[in-house]
């Protein structure tokens, strides 16, 4: 399996760190793409430089259109943009590939993958929400980064984790991240703090 993640200047780094952690444990190939902002954020939210992706997964420049994910002949099983800014939200939506990270975002959808997009701002002006309308009308997942509370979470961890569950099961990558609804798992957490 092959997946593209995409990562904004939108605050909520956390989640796409916590998501290229879990695929590089599930195995799965995974390649990195940050707009400049997106680098800054994780920065200043993680303290981690997106270079350090690199034991975890393939990062591209986003002022690098030859890179393979800009091509569909590169194939792969899908693309999350975690988080996404309405900035990177609103080029897609209006077919703009200007940069690295919002070609991939058109190639996947031009070649019918799957694409998972996390928007992160509140609140939303009409322009968000149609933008948000153009992305799901062309079959696009919307994943707002909204964690839900009835796995009564007690650290920010599970809260990430929750978020995170949820694009691994958009990108059907089965894992065991957390207890699903009415079923209580015993196999090992991936992602989970030990200390």
């Amino acid at each position: 399996m092959r997946i593209i993640v995409g990562i904004t200047g939108a605050s909520g780094s956390l989640y796409a760190y916590t998501l290229i952690h879990a695929l590089h444990q599930l195995g799965v190939e995974t390649h990195v793409v940050a707009t400049e902002t997106g680098e800054k954020v994780m920065q200043y939210e993680c303290g981690v430089d997106i270079k350090d992706m690199q034991q975890f997964a393939e990062v591209h420049d986003d002022k690098n259109l030859f890179a393979p994910v800009a091509s569909g002949s590169f194939q792969t099983d899908g693309m999350v943009i975690v988080p996404c800014s309405m900035n990177t939200l609103g080029a897609i939506a209006n077919g703009i590939g200007d940069t690295l990270l919002s070609r991939a975002a058109n190639v996947v959808m031009k070649e019918k993958r799957n694409l998972i997009v996390v928007p992160r701002e509140a609140p939303f002006h009409l322009f968000h929400l149609q933008n948000m309308t153009k992305l799901a009308e062309a079959n696009v997942s919307i994943m707002p980064a909204s964690p839900g509370f009835y796995h009564r979470p007690k650290e920010i961890w599970e809260l990430i984790n929750f978020i995170v569950s949820r694009i691994l099961d958009g990108l059907n990558i089965d894992h065991s991240l957390i207890d699903r609804w009415g079923e209580k798992s015993n196999e090992p957490r991936i992602n989970e703090r030990t200390d």
